[in-house]
């Protein structure tokens, strides 16, 4: 046993878990905690962000792109507020945080001093795991289980220490026990279970794979299953990249961020099988389609959608042993869908080949894509920006993104960048944002700035709520309260001691990206921002298409493709007629 404070303590335990960098700002509540962490700072690294939500979402952040557990902290009362955003985040896309909430010191709780409040009751809604530690000796402890139970349940936990209690001195011996992450037991793959979804394979004539985050890490098994059975495969937006965006039989997702492909595949299929996902949309699907579920969790089977097969497996072995079955050869189905989305990767490029009049945010997405390392890391933020960006950007090789996907909060990836550059230090980093979003967060970039982390910062502006413009168009309302001014984003990553570049055009875009080159050649630490101004175009909602002559009268057609600049583009089944007809 060593004698120590209980705050340095705590920072043992956080490094015992390998966690190597954490975020918050100090404050009177909290300044012993942060002092335990000064005793370890050759193993563990703060990094003080100017807002406390920052640092929670980064935190997130860190759970969501490297599956370790995120932590971040703040003071008592503003600053455990702050931390809310970051916090429901995680709860919300299952990542594994801990917060660490300051709290008076304890002879003055409950006496209504400055800033004390009764913390506790404020995370009840959150996690079931919100301890106020009662004597110094808990803290290790307490924060060591809060560790366990962010990892077991994959969400937050939340640990309240008042400030008189960290800075005490007490014995503390590191724990032995092994720091055991995942569960010992698989549920094993029912080989009932892959033969009657291999006969439901053969019998259909359009099926679709539709696979989750379950299937993070089996793009092989996926890749394998669409080629062997001639399935197209389309993810939901969260899980982009399971299966290579470049491969021609991958669809792209379905809904506000998805593609004209994925949403008119799934309009047609007569097989769904969702594996690793719990998707609400799917609920909205057409009627007669038979559908699969395959979950490693029970509560999710038939959760969203009324499931004729119901698989309790791990999706990846179950592929795996699903794909030993005979290949079924190619249908016109699926030569249908490879041309659907050959389409509109064309169409795609035509848009942003389009600058007549203005910069379109296509072709600045087009551009990072072109620019963008096989290993970058990608934070994106809420809006027409995530949409522009999960239909264009490339995760076909070893790229990374983080997005946030149930919760979708504003701002959220210029945090996630930082999260990404200190994960991974030795990839390209990017955040792409609106100039909503970035402007809810924009005074971290000094954050960037103050550990020389070379992230380039895209911000799109078109001086809008672009992503809610489209809502209320679609509702008939008046665009109150959606456009705002904008402001010389360059101009303010200058100021800040940044590099800021502003692009308008096809040309400018592109000789930004030639500087950009260069500053990375000549070893550049300072973060970029390149500010983009766009034109405020409306990108074309694929969460519902009029476009079937056999379901549509032409006149809706024409309405939509009009208001969509959706040219070029026929719909799915006439594709497929010609492919019945060869």
């Amino acid at each position: 046993m060593a004698k120590m404070t209980a705050g340095q303590a705590l920072a043992k335990v956080l490094v015992s878990w390998d966690i190597d960098h954490l975020y918050g700002i100090t404050a009177d509540s909290i300044n012993n905690t942060v002092d335990g962490l000064y005793q370890e700072r050759d193993k563990i690294k703060y990094i003080q962000v100017r807002h406390e939500e920052v640092g929670s979402l980064a935190a997130t952040a860190d759970a969501k792109l490297t599956g370790k557990v995120g932590i971040s902290f703040g003071s008592a009362g503003p600053g455990a507020t702050h931390l809310f955003n970051g916090l429901y985040d995680a709860k919300m896309d299952h990542a594994p945080v801990v917060a660490i909430v300051g709290q008076s010191a304890t002879p003055i709780m409950n006496t209504y001093f400055f800033q004390e409040m009764d913390q506790d009751p404020l995370f009840v809604d959150l996690t079931d795991f919100h301890k106020q530690v009662t004597n110094p000796e808990q803290i290790p402890y307490v924060m060591y289980e809060a560790i366990r139970y962010a990892y077991r349940t994959k969400g937050p936990a939340v640990v309240i220490i008042p400030d008189n209690l960290s800075g005490e001195e007490i014995d503390f011996e590191p724990y032995k026990t092994a720091k055991v992450l995942k569960p010992a037991t698989t549920i094993s793959v029912d080989q009932a279970a892959v033969d009657q979804i291999y006969e439901l394979l053969k019998q259909a004539k359009h099926p679709v794979l539709w696979a989750g985050l379950g299937l993070k890490d089996a793009r092989d098994e996926v890749v394998q299953f669409s080629e062997r059975f001639s399935v197209p495969v389309l993810t939901t937006a969260p899980a982009t990249g399971v299966m290579p965006t470049d491969h021609p039989n991958f669809m792209g997702s379905r809904g506000r961020l998805g593609t004209k492909p994925a949403f008119e595949v799934t309009q047609a299929a007569d097989l769904i099988i969702l594996a690793g996902t719990n998707y609400p949309f799917s609920r909205f699907l057409p009627k007669g389609i038979k559908f699969v579920q395959i979950n490693n969790n029970v509560e999710d089977l038939g959760k969203q959608h009324d499931i004729d097969l119901t698989v309790l497996a791990d999706a990846k072995p179950f592929l795996a042993k699903l794909n030993e079955k005979a290949p079924i050869a190619s249908t016109p189905f699926l030569k249908a869908a490879q041309k659907d989305k050959q389409n509109w990767d064309a169409w795609l490029n035509q848009v942003a080949d389009d600058d007549q009049d203005g910069l379109a945010p296509e072709a600045v997405i087009r551009a990072i894509k072109e620019n963008s390392s096989d290993d970058a890391v990608f934070g994106l933020d809420v809006g027409n920006n995530l949409m522009w960006a999960i239909r264009q950007l490339p995760f076909n090789h070893d790229q990374k993104f983080s997005m946030s996907a149930w919760f979708g909060t504003m701002g959220y990836a210029l945090p996630a960048s930082i999260a990404g550059k200190l994960s991974y230090p030795n990839r390209q980093v990017f955040s792409i944002s609106g100039d909503g979003g970035f402007s809810m967060v924009m005074q971290d970039l000094l954050t960037q700035v103050q550990y020389q982390l070379p992230i380039i910062n895209v911000v799109l502006e078109n001086g809008a709520f672009g992503y809610i413009q489209h809502e209320k168009i679609t509702a008939n309302q008046e665009p109150y309260g959606i456009h705002f001014i904008g402001a010389n984003w360059a101009g303010f990553a200058d100021d800040m001691g940044a590099i800021g570049i502003q692009v308008s055009d096809r040309q400018s875009l592109k000789e930004a990206f030639e500087k950009i080159k260069k500053l990375q050649a000549s070893g550049n630490t300072k973060p970029i921002l390149i500010d983009a101004k766009v034109k405020n175009q409306d990108p074309v909602d694929t969460s519902f298409m009029p476009i079937d002559p056999d379901q549509f009268d032409q006149a809706t057609i024409d309405t939509y493709t009009k208001q969509s600049n959706l040219f070029d583009q026929p719909a799915f089944s006439t594709l497929l007629k010609e492919e019945n007809n060869r």
